[in-house]
């Protein structure tokens, strides 16, 4: 049990550290410590994880690492993991606005922001093909037509802007319907 929290504190640490950019840029991070490196969860359980994450309030990344940690280690995981991936966070914002607002214009800080930039939108893309085309354990897509008529319709109705709210139940009204209640 100790191995797996060091593990989890391990895990979300680096996530923490090295997830720039937001949520949806660590998704892949995320993915990759959790899915590949570890085998705490499976593709289709992640995507899952991340369907309630973005459903539930508050950051991706912590709801995911609270989620995870319960399922790997029970409530002490979902602390260490939640507690994990906060403390890089604190830690670079109490030190970034000691400096920032000092080095702001310096040409050097500058160059560091605009070369992460890239960076970020290239996680980001990679968090949404990692969604877009999840795989099961077989190794196949799990996403099926109806998946693709539900993304549709909501992309249609987001579009229209519809309240977000209605959308979420609906899709969820039409998974019932279309996947069966069990």
């Amino acid at each position: 049990m100790i191995i797996t929290l060091l593990e989890l504190l391990y895990s979300y640490l680096k996530i923490g550290f090295f997830g720039f950019g937001g949520g949806y840029a660590m998704l892949s991070l995320i993915h990759s410590e959790v899915v590949v490196r570890n085998g705490w969860l499976t593709g289709g359980e992640f995507s899952d994880i991340v369907a309630i994450s973005q459903m539930t309030p508050g950051p991706i990344a912590l709801n995911s690492a609270t989620y995870i940690g319960y399922e790997v280690a029970g409530v002490l995981g979902s602390v260490v993991a939640t507690t994990a991936v906060c403390i890089p966070a604190l830690t670079v914002m109490m030190l970034v606005t000691r400096f920032f607002l000092r080095l702001q214009h310096n040409r050097y800080v500058q160059g560091v922001v605009w070369g992460m930039r890239p960076v970020v939108v290239g996680m980001i893309a990679s968090a949404a093909l990692l969604l877009i085309f999840p795989h099961s354990d077989e190794g196949r897509s799990f996403i099926d037509a109806w998946s693709w008529v539900i993304f549709a319709l909501t992309l249609v109705g987001s579009a229209y802007k519809l309240n977000p709210i209605m959308l979420i139940v609906g899709s969820g009204v039409a998974g019932m319907l279309i996947y069966g209640l069990g």
